[in-house]
């Protein structure tokens, strides 16, 4: 039986932040990854923000990043757009990355570290001894086999296994449940120097989003809160409509689709357990208005990776030990998290007239941060009607 500190179910941001900054701490760190590359299949938007890359100690390649991008444009049900600076714009805004080289980066970053990776090796069960998690049962190339470990931690993701088989409740409401789908669009005349966020009925409970790779081609999907649609395939005919019904689009041809489901919950009671201990969008870290989960699920690994190496010296990876991780992450993250659940729950009941005096609004008045409490501020002080549903927030 092999033995290491700490095992680490999959190998994305989250994952291997955590790997990286818990091998920093001495601790013998093993990742594995399902897939046979990392990083891909790609399923995200691809973009993130400058302003929190340094507090996790992540140092961009030129191979991570596709494209530089001066802000956000947010386009109204009937056209009207305003405009955010990249400093205002929020975590999804400033770079569109490549998400296969990007993953690699902080794969490797956490190699470099001293941790250990091991691919196309799935996590089939957790070892327990009564509540404990005491390690992992993996199989790789057709081989079962038994990892022994002080904590098992369930990087895996939206669909995660890991946070189930430990008895974790990270079930999700279908009004917490954003389906999506995307296609990276060329031939396409777009304005490459912004992200594009369209709001409104054209994606009901959701919104579509343009973010380019270069001057002809972005990445083109459409999110949509699951209980808007009536049909799994809805999702897919509200994107096709809208490229259809765009001029700058609709010339545009396919090179690459990717589908899937992003949890916009509010924050989960519970992330760790004796033994282990949950990150990323496998702790429902990701943000519910804009279903982003990159800056998050670094920030919280950042945390995770310096508790198991305290716990690690200590030797003691009970729960209580692993409550530091819990107060880390929420400090950090929960408030903003639940504040945007709660104007999520808000947004999707609005309508494309609202939306419209919305945009009409704040380019009369402006805003100083795409967030919830200075744009309802804003708002405010020119149609305190349209904002009576949010006093809560203010």
């Amino acid at each position: 039986m092999a033995e290491y500190d700490v095992v680490i179910v999959g190998a994305g941001p989250a994952g291997s932040m955590t790997a990286k900054w818990a091998a920093k701490g001495g601790v013998r760190v093993l990742m594995i990854e399902k897939r046979q590359e990392i990083g891909s299949p790609v399923r995200c938007g691809e973009g993130i923000s400058r302003s929190w890359l340094d507090s996790v100690g992540i140092t961009l390649d030129a191979k991570s990043v596709a494209r530089q991008v001066k802000g956000a444009k947010i386009v109204a049900p009937n056209g009207s757009s305003f405009y955010l600076s990249e400093k205002m714009a929020g975590n999804e805004v400033g770079i569109v990355l490549e998400r296969v080289f990007f993953d690699k980066l902080l794969a490797r970053d956490a190699v470099k570290a001293g941790a250990d990776l091991m691919l196309k090796t799935s996590a089939v069960k957790l070892l327990k001894t009564g509540d404990k998690v005491t390690g992992v049962k993996t199989k790789s190339w057709g081989e079962t086999k038994d990892i022994k470990c002080g904590c098992v931690v369930g990087a895996d993701g939206y669909e995660s296994q890991v946070g189930r088989w430990a008895g974790i409740n990270t079930s999700l409401a279908p009004r917490d449940i954003t389906s999506c789908f995307q296609y990276r669009l060329t031939n396409i005349n777009h304005e490459a120097d912004y992200c594009e966020f369209v709001l409104g009925s054209k994606a009901p409970g959701g919104y579509i989003w343009i973010f380019p790779k270069n001057e002809d081609t972005a990445n083109v999907g459409i999110g949509m809160q699951l209980t808007k649609l009536k049909d799994p395939a809805d999702v897919k005919k509200y994107l096709d409509k809208y490229i259809q019904n765009d001029l700058r689009l609709k010339k545009g041809r396919p090179l690459e689709l990717v589908s899937g489901a992003v949890s916009i919950c509010a924050p989960i009671d519970k992330a760790i357990g004796s033994g282990i201990l949950l990150v990323g969008d496998a702790a429902r870290q990701i943000d519910p208005i804009t279903g982003g989960g990159i800056s998050n699920s670094c920030k919280a690994a950042k945390v995770a990776g310096e508790v198991l190496s305290r716990a690690t010296r200590e030797k003691d990876f009970s729960e209580r030990s692993l409550q530091r991780y819990e107060k880390g992450w929420r400090d950090l993250l929960e408030n903003h998290l639940y504040r945007n659940w709660m104007a999520k729950e808000k947004l999707v009941t609005l309508t494309d007239d609202t939306f419209n005096k919305v945009i009409a609004t704040l380019n009369e008045v402006g805003v100083e941060k795409m967030s919830t409490y200075s744009i309802l501020k804003a708002i405010e002080a020119k149609h305190p009607e349209l904002v009576k549903e949010f006093r809560n927030f203010l």
